[in-house]
């Protein structure tokens, strides 16, 4: 996936209602932006999976993670990361840790380093090896990335 140059600001209102549309065969960074989208942004999100070669834009749709999209890697940054930071969740503690994981499972450059990696990555792993309906890989994942993100939330430092 190319990276591309910051996306203009959305206002995070401008994001409910939306039809959220990535990738077919979600993983690590699709599976993180679809729980990030349900759990904290829009709980009546929509999602569409789609040829991201052959997909065109329709009006109310909001893309992420593939070439073009409103939100997908910016810089160093993963989809998840970019998400987060655009729609004004950047500062929760949880959501920074849950960010530095995906990283390094997506972009694997070492940059954070953080000991939960290889476990949340197995479990991603996991979840796609056994199932192959995208919305029953986000609901599954979901379910684990809310315990992760309760113990992130509930620690004192989450490094």
């Amino acid at each position: 996936m190319s990276r591309q140059e910051p996306a203009a600001a959305l206002e995070p209102a401008t994001l409910i209602g939306r039809t959220w549309v990535t990738r077919r065969g979600v993983h690590v960074d699709r599976i993180a932006c679809s729980w990030l989208i349900r759990r904290f942004i829009d709980p009546q999100a929509r999602f569409r999976f789609v040829d991201a070669k052959t997909h065109q834009p329709a009006p109310g749709e909001l893309r992420f993670d593939m070439s073009d999209a409103e939100f997908t890697h910016e810089g160093d940054r993963c989809s998840f990361e970019t998400l987060l930071l655009h729609s004004g969740f950047a500062e929760d503690p949880g959501l920074s840790a849950i960010a530095e994981i995906i990283h390094e499972l997506d972009i694997a450059d070492g940059k954070f380093g953080r000991p939960e990696t290889a476990g949340v990555g197995a479990m991603l792993s996991g979840v796609c090896a056994a199932i192959d309906d995208d919305i029953e890989r986000i609901a599954r994942a979901s379910d684990a990335l809310d315990q992760f993100y309760a113990f992130f939330s509930d620690r004192k430092s989450s490094r």
